[in-house]
């Protein structure tokens, strides 16, 4: 069976409706009732097995849009190589040869052959690598298709059956050269030699992708339309000037247009046009038979447009346009395009001689998250994408950077990214690591060889200028680089320029994503990185590159989370010693805490070390952020943390889990970079307040106040300040205060910003070790007897109230989960304002917590846990 799916118009309110009913023009995916099987089981031809009246017998369920190895996890062939060591226990293709996992795919589908002019076409959204197609016995494709990242599309009008029953079969090969995962970056480095991703032969984050991604990965589609196809439209917003959120806005201008195919043999005359805000732009057009013209359609200016805006800067206003092409018959085609209204502008910052970047002509700081792909075996869907891209938003980040080895991301990814306000930073294919920029004993070939891959320049330059086109329209696409860390060949650096030239000429393209024309590393500076955990000093006090790509710490997650992927016999505590990780962790990529852990009491065992891991990723990750921000403007344009998420279930540098669980890391990530922040240099004790928007603030309140162990509290000072948009203004040090309080057992320091109405705007709770570095207060304080009460406030939402009474100790880093009350586990993903939060005596806290999976769970509890709070179970009201 297919689902049919309209081309529909997703109205907001601010857009238009269709010219025209759409009764004739229907898109659906071919997304179900595929059938698989080897290479080897097949003695058929193309031609014979693409004949619906041929039977398939002993064929498996195939999963597509998927890899060869989710199909064969789906059918239980393989282990989950997500869980322990089961990624052992699957055959390499490297070892088994490549008819090991090439496989003919069959999906038999219904689609009347269409009256007078009309078309039905097919489209390939992704297959890696290669591919042959038939149709009812009939070789779609005169040559294999070759690419992972080359959508293709073939008109299969006259091919399909009189009777509407037909039958697609695809033969899909892998990587022509899938290389040796030798424990290097991208194994040997020649997985580099094709056009596709380059993580699937193992690298530091994750262990090799044992099929390296074999399959028709994303979507296969059936389009109807009349003789004429629209491809590939384009929408360019300019927005002249310096631009606020608010208020009425001057004109921006709207540049549209698109490339029209006449499919048949005859001239059709037509108009392409759409409306918008009460305008009707067209053009009248003739087309020649068989022919392909790129069509330009009259400037609109928009009137007091609705703005796009990054997160934290301005609301995401979107608009849907309708652009058809019409003609005496009627609509012969339609595609619906979602676009922001919005200009990215960047300059050079000759102070801190790095890019700096504007939107709608304010400039933006760029706090930035490294991006992988959402999963390594390239199961995606919207709503993950939709969850990930959430939780970079709540994390108060505003960028993020797609890395070189992995993927041109997919459309549905953009769209969470235009809804959260996400910029983008689109690396296309190819790494340093692979790609010969460092000598490297595990790779096969030396530097002056792999400068040179991959092996078809042809057809890299054909899949960039491909997916240029794909990814254009979205407001949250920011930026292209050539690659990561390393520039493509010459002969592709150039043609990814005219390509842009022509193709897209509204965005600044990097020739790589550590370059000068990004962030000029002058003398003094230390480059990118650091990777792995440090002293809080070395976020706040030395400097690196102006903007850094890549930057960043640890990410161990909680209990539950290891857990989930560790087996029992291996959930054993990392010791700092030789020998100290055990070869599950190890395998699964670990990075050591070395002994950070240890000033808050060397851990009991597992539970105890993920625990007491939480309280670092916080602190790292708030110490980056804060630091990076306290020099913004001064040392710095931005900073990308390495790396937000992992694809896979690994040990390191992540804000959430594979499975979407969220630990430490990204609430610490969210205080540290709230937009309108207060904050404490950890090692000299200064205070500084960092203002991210482009409001000016008046009669705000600084509130700093000292706090024992006991509870008791003593106010270092309270003083009305202003503080001016998109700057950083320094106080005072409250250092020699904080030393002498928490000599002996440590001490807290509660930071806040509240209006003139006392309303709190900025909550920051710092908790400092005593005089020998040592958390000694921590681990003796008392029980805060908190009261909290957890209550249904809509169908996907419920507000948990945490009550700590006055005389008591702060009730300090409390978990809160949403949990399945006959399992015990922990409801994903949902989504929740703060977390890891601590209430101060006398006061209470509010956590909201989020998402549709609340909506569509029974038997659910709230539970909270915290370093001094025991775990409490709280049936929800």
């Amino acid at each position: 069976m297919h689902i049919m799916v309209r081309k529909l118009l997703n109205v907001t309110g601010l857009l238009l409706a269709p010219f025209l009913p759409l009764a004739a023009q229907s898109q659906y995916e071919l997304n179900s009732g595929w059938q698989c099987n080897n290479i080897a089981k097949v003695t058929v031809k193309g031609e014979a097995l693409s004949t619906p009246s041929y039977k398939l017998s002993g064929w498996m369920p195939a999963t597509v849009p998927g890899t060869v190895l989710t199909t064969l996890l789906n059918n239980q062939l393989v282990p989950d190589p997500f869980y322990g060591m089961n990624n052992e226990r699957i055959p390499d293709i490297y070892t088994t040869g490549k008819d090991h996992y090439t496989y003919w795919f069959v999906k038999d589908f219904t689609e009347q052959k269409p009256a007078a002019d009309g078309q039905v076409w097919l489209h390939f959204r992704g297959v890696n690598d290669g591919c042959d197609i038939y149709v009812n016995g009939h070789r779609i494709n005169n040559a294999t298709h070759f690419g992972t990242y080359l959508r293709h599309s073939y008109n299969i009008t006259q091919w399909l059956a009189k009777d509407g029953k037909n039958r697609l079969a695809v033969i899909v090969y892998p990587p022509a050269v899938v290389g040796d995962p030798n424990g290097g970056q991208g194994g040997d480095g020649t997985i580099a030699k094709n056009v596709g991703p380059q993580y699937t032969a193992g690298w530091d984050w994750i262990q090799p992708m044992r099929d390296r991604n074999t399959g028709i990965w994303d979507k296969v589609t059936i389009e109807k339309t009349g003789a004429v196809r629209i491809k590939d439209p384009q929408v360019i917003t300019r927005v002249p000037g310096i631009r606020l959120p608010e208020g009425p806005q001057a004109p921006a201008t709207l540049i549209v247009k698109a490339t029209l195919q006449n499919a048949t043999a005859k001239v059709v005359e037509g108009a392409l046009r759409y409306k918008l805000s009460g305008n009707t732009i067209s053009k009248k057009v003739t087309l020649a038979a068989t022919s392909m013209t790129t069509i330009d359609l009259p400037d609109l200016e928009l009137k007091d447009p609705k703005l796009w805006w990054p997160s934290g800067y301005g609301p995401q206003q979107l608009y849907n346009l309708q652009l058809e092409f019409v003609d005496d018959n009627g609509i012969d085609d339609t595609e619906d395009i979602s676009f922001g209204v919005r200009e990215i502008q960047t300059y050079w910052n000759g102070h801190t001689n790095s890019r700096e970047v504007a939107v709608n002509g304010q400039k933006i700081f760029i706090k930035g998250g490294n991006w992988i792909t959402s999963d390594a075996m390239f199961r995606f869907s919207k709503e993950r994408y939709d969850a990930e891209v959430r939780f970079h938003r709540d994390m108060n980040l505003n960028l993020i950077r797609i890395w070189g080895g992995s993927l041109t991301e997919r459309p549905e990814f953009y769209e969470a990214c235009d809804k959260y306000g996400m910029l983008v930073f689109q690396d296309f294919w190819m790494s340093g690591d692979c790609n010969g920029r460092w000598v490297d004993p595990l790779k096969k070939e030396d530097q002056w060889i792999r400068r040179r891959y991959p092996d078809n320049h042809s057809l890299f330059i054909e899949s960039a200028a491909d997916q240029i086109k794909m990814l254009r329209n979205h407001a949250s696409l920011a930026f292209w680089c050539g690659g990561n860390e390393i520039t493509p060949p010459v002969d592709i650096l150039n043609a990814i320029k005219d390509s842009l030239a022509v193709l897209d000429n509204t965005r600044f393209f990097f020739h790589y994503s550590n370059s000068d024309s990004m962030s000029y590393n002058a003398i003094g500076g230390n480059g990118d990185g650091p990777y792995n955990i440090q002293p809080m000093s070395v976020f706040w006090n030395e400097k690196t590159f102006p903007f850094n790509s890549e930057v960043g710490s640890v990410g161990v997650g909680d209990y539950e989370s290891l857990e989930r992927f560790i087996p029992t016999a291996n959930m054993k505590a990392p010791e700092n010693k030789k020998g100290g990780v055990d070869s599950v962790w190890d395998y699964h990529k670990y990075i050591p805490y070395f002994n950070h852990l240890d000033p808050y009491g060397k851990p009991k065992d597992v539970k105890d070390f993920a625990a007491k891991a939480q309280l670092v990723n916080y602190d790292q990750y708030r110490a980056l952020m804060e630091g990076f921000s306290a020099h913004m403007w001064d040392w710095y344009t931005g900073v990308i943390i390495w790396k937000t998420q992992n694809p896979w279930t690994a040990l390191r540098g992540q804000m959430y889990d594979y499975y979407l669980d969220p630990n430490a890391c990204l609430y610490g990530n969210r205080t540290g970079g709230a937009p309108l922040h207060v904050m404490c240099n950890p090692t000299d004790g200064n205070i500084f307040t960092v203002n991210n928007t482009f409001k000016y603030h008046t009669d705000i309140m600084l509130q700093l106040t000292a706090f024992d162990m006991a509870g008791k509290g003593t106010q270092l000072t309270q003083v009305f300040t202003e503080i001016s948009p998109k700057t950083v203004q320094k106080y005072l040090s409250v250092k020699s205060g904080l030393d002498k309080m928490g000599a002996k057992d440590g001490v807290f320091l509660s930071a806040r910003l509240l209006d003139k109405d006392k309303q709190l705007i900025d909550d920051n709770l710092y908790w400092f070790p005593d005089s020998t570095g040592n958390y000694s207060g921590l681990q003796k304080m008392e029980t805060a007897k908190v009261q909290i009460l957890a209550q249904k406030a809509g169908n996907d939402s419920i507000t948990v109230k945490i009550s700590n009474p006055v005389n008591g100790p702060i009730a300090f880093f409390n978990r809160v989960s949403l949990v399945n009350s006959k399992t015990k586990k922990r409801v994903l993903p949902v989504f929740y304002n703060d977390n890891y939060i601590s209430v101060l005596p006398g006061e209470e806290k509010l956590v909201t917590i989020s998402g549709e999976a609340i909506g569509q769970s029974g038997n659910i509890v709230v539970t909270v846990k915290g370093w001094n709070v025991p775990e409490q179970i709280i049936n929800i009201k």
